[in-house]
């Protein structure tokens, strides 16, 4: 059986985004990119909602940031990847290896775990905060920049409590901190 694995880039008081939407605020250093990448390369598909889709999208184009050798790395590790977009609005999805899916069924997301060859990745908040409160997330990390935006759209989902042990930690150069939980008592 797969794990499910949630990570969000998100501010030292807990935003992904801030309350203008940007995350310009979060993007990572070279060395921060590099461990992402080493995190990221075992996994068998992204699991993506109609927002975090459309910013991941971009890496589909051949070329895409291959301003270093760490960004066209990363390209490769998402093109050659799974991705679920569960989402009610898009028509269609235009990336390849790509499934649409209208809305996240917990007995199919517990379906797609428990047949998966290699670990299931969820991306963004909105997507995650149901995921978790399905009790279907085995981890959460997070990737906490130094940075304090006061409010925007939370990492984790408001008035749900769920228990999680530490189990690694890595501070980068540039004050990024990197943690990774178990959920304690779910999926």
């Amino acid at each position: 059986m797969a794990r499910l694995l949630y990570s969000a880039i998100a501010s030292l008081d807990g935003y992904v985004v801030d309350a203008s939407g940007s995350f310009r605020w979060a993007a990572p250093s070279e060395e921060v990119h590099a461990f992402v990448n080493e995190r990221e390369r075992p996994l068998g598909t992204y699991l993506y909602g109609r927002r975090m889709y459309e910013v991941m999208r971009y890496w589909a184009q051949d070329g895409a940031d291959d301003s270093s050798a760490i960004s066209a790395d990363y390209r490769r590790i998402w093109q050659a990847a799974d991705k679920v977009v569960f989402s009610r609005s898009l028509a269609e999805v235009d990336t390849p290896r790509t499934e649409l899916v209208r809305e996240l069924d917990p007995d199919d997301l517990r379906h797609r775990k428990d047949t998966a060859a290699a670990d299931l990745a969820i991306g963004g908040p909105t997507l995650a905060a149901e995921a978790l409160r399905a009790g279907l997330v085995d981890e959460v990390s997070l990737y906490l920049h130094p940075i304090s935006v006061g409010g925007g759209t939370p990492a984790l989902p408001l008035g749900l409590r769920v228990d999680l042990d530490l189990v690694e930690q890595h501070t980068f150069g540039d004050g990024v901190v990197f943690l990774r939980y178990q959920v304690v008592g779910g999926a």
